[in-house]
C-alpha cells in the first residue's frame, strides 16, 4: 500500500504504481491531504481501514511517498497494523531526510505533538534525487538545515565540507546533494543504532529543537518553516555553548554556515519572549527551572547539559531578538 500526499500524488504516483506492477507487486493507493494535519488519529483509522479493505496481511508492506507528515502517519500505520508488517521509506524532501531515518513514527494528538507513536524501523530509506527539483528554494534552504546539523553534533568535517559545497546544494547539484543526504542520513543512522529510544545519546539529534519548536509554536506552525527555526534555535544553541565555555569558532562558524545557506539567524523581534518562554516550558526537556539542552562544546561535538538554567535561556533569546533588530 503507497501512502502519498496531495502534493506528491500528481508528480510521482503513478510512475511508482507501474514500477511496482511491473515488479509484480499487487498495489493501492491511499492520498491524504498535505500538511502537518494529517498527522491525525482520523487519517492513521483511516490507513488502517484501507490496508483492511485492500486485503494487506503480515507479508505485505507499505511504502511511505512523500515527506516527513507522511512519512509518520504511514509508519504509525505499519507499526501497528498486525501489530507491525514491513515498511519503505521513500522521501520527496530533503528535509525528511532527517525524519525518514531513525524509525519513530506518530501522529498528533490535539493537546500534544508526536504524543502517540512508536519505534518501527524502515526496511529501507530510498531517495530518488530528482523528487527534490520540484521543491521551493525556501523549502530547498530548510531542508539543509537538518543537514547542516547532522555535521555540527558528530563530524567536523562534514560540516566544513557543506561550507565549501553550500552554492552546488543550494543549486540542487546532484554529486553534492547525494552525498550531503548520504552522510547526513549515515550520521544520523549511527547515533540511532547506538540508542533506538532516545534513553541518552539520540537525545542529541534535537540540536537547535528546544528553541526552534518554541519559536515554530510561537509562530502557529506557518510563518516559519521547521528547518528555519531549527537554524536560529542552533545558532541560539551556539551562543549558549560559547557562554558555557565552547570556544568563539563554535558559534562563528555555525552562524556564518547558517548564513551561507539563506536561512535565518536571528528571532524576529516581534515575537514575545515571555510566549517563547512559555512554549520552552512545555517541552518534554523542561523540568523545574532548568531544561536539558544540547549544548555544542566543539565544532562537530555536543553534549546534553540537564541544568541549563531557564534565566541563561531568557537571555539567549533576547540576543537573539536584538540581533534582528541590527539586521
Amino acid at each position: 500500500m503507497i501512502v502519498t500526499d496531495d502534493r506528491v500524488a500528481p508528480l510521482y504516483l503513478a510512475p511508482l504504481e507501474r514500477q511496482l506492477a511491473d515488479a509484480g507487486y499487487a498495489t493501492t493507493s491511499v492520498v491524504v491531504p498535505g500538511g502537518e494535519s494529517s498527522k491525525s488519529l482520523a487519517m492513521f483509522e483511516k490507513l488502517l481501514t484501507a490496508a483492511l479493505e485492500a486485503g494487506l496481511d503480515r507479508k505485505s508492506a507499505i511504502v511511505a511517498l512523500g515527506g516527513g507528515v507522511v512519512g509518520d502517519l504511514a509508519g504509525f500505520a505499519a507499526a501497528a497494523y498486525m501489530r507491525g508488517i514491513k515498511f519503505v521509506q521513500m522521501p520527496t524532501t530533503i528535509l525528511a531526510h532527517d525524519s525518514s531515518v531513525g524509525g519513530k513514527v506518530a501522529v498528533n494528538h490535539p493537546l500534544a505533538k508526536n504524543v502517540i507513536g512508536a519505534f518501527h524501523q524502515p526496511e529501507l530509506v530510498l531517495y530518488d534525487l530528482d523528487t527534490l527539483k520540484t521543491l521551493p528554494p525556501r523549502e530547498v534552504r530548510a531542508g539543509l538545515a537538518e543537514v547542516i546539523k547532522e555535521g555540527l553534533i558528530w563530524d567536523a568535517e562534514f560540516v566544513s565540507w557543506c561550507e565549501e559545497h553550500i552554492r552546488e546544494l543550494l543549486s540542487l547539484d546532484r554529486d553534492a546533494l547525494g552525498y550531503a543526504l548520504y552522510k547526513g542520513c549515515g550520521i544520523k543512522a549511527e547515533v540511532v543504532s547506538r540508542d533506538e529510544r532516545e534513553n541518552d545519546l539520540r537525545a542529541i539529534l534535537n540540536l537547535g529543537h528546544t528553541i526552534g519548536h518554541a519559536l515554530e509554536a510561537v509562530a502557529g506552525y506557518g510563518e516559519l518553516l521547521h528547518g528555519e527555526a531549527i537554524a536560529i534555535g542552533m545558532v541560539g544553541a551556539a551562543r549558549l555553548g560559547v557562554r558555557l565555555g565552547a570556544p568563539q569558532e563554535v558559534y562563528e562558524v555555525t552562524k556564518r554556515l547558517l548564513v551561507a545557506a539563506g536561512l535565518p539567524t536571528a528571532i524576529p523581534s516581534h515575537y514575545d519572549t515571555d510566549a517563547i518562554m512559555k512554549a520552552m516550558m512545555h517541552d518534554k526537556k523542561f523540568t523545574e527551572g532548568t531544561m536539558l539542552f544540547v549544548v555544542p562544546t566543539a565544532v562537530g561535538k555536543v553534549e546534553l547539559n540537564p541544568n541549563v538554567s531557564a534565566a541563561m535561556v531568557r537571555e539567549i533569546v533576547d540576543e537573539l531578538k536584538r540581533e534582528a533588530d541590527r539586521l
